[in-house]
């Protein structure tokens, strides 16, 4: 929200975030946890850049299916970028590519915007 009250305008943006999947999973029936956390991903794409439509990434979802349905890796890191939409008679102007990062190690990670788009 801007000043005054009224909402500001939307701009592509770019951002790096860890999601922590275990938490997101805990008492979470095994045959449904890789479902799940595809679904949670979205939702979370969907609060942080404000957008309906989010896309995922072929080589994210296979990084969530790798170990199976029920051994999701604990710790994902994904890179969320809000694009505008090139179709023009879309409903919504832009749309979330959600991609996996790939990284060696998760301490000490945290939220970054990323400049190139």
């Amino acid at each position: 929200m801007g000043r005054d009250g009224q909402n500001k305008e939307m701009q592509p943006a770019c951002r790096d975030y860890t999601l922590n999947m275990h938490k997101r999973l805990q008492g979470i029936q095994f045959k449904k946890r890789a479902p799940r956390a595809i679904r949670d991903i979205k939702r979370f794409a969907t609060k942080e850049m404000f957008t309906k439509d989010v896309r995922v990434d072929t080589a994210l979802n296979r990084f969530i299916w790798m170990k199976g349905i029920r051994n999701v890796p604990r710790k994902v890191r994904v890179r969320v970028t809000r694009k505008r939409n090139e179709n023009e008679d879309a409903k919504e102007k832009f749309y979330s590519l959600v991609q996996h990062v790939p990284v060696a190690d998760f301490t000490k990670l945290q939220t970054q915007k990323v400049s190139d788009m």
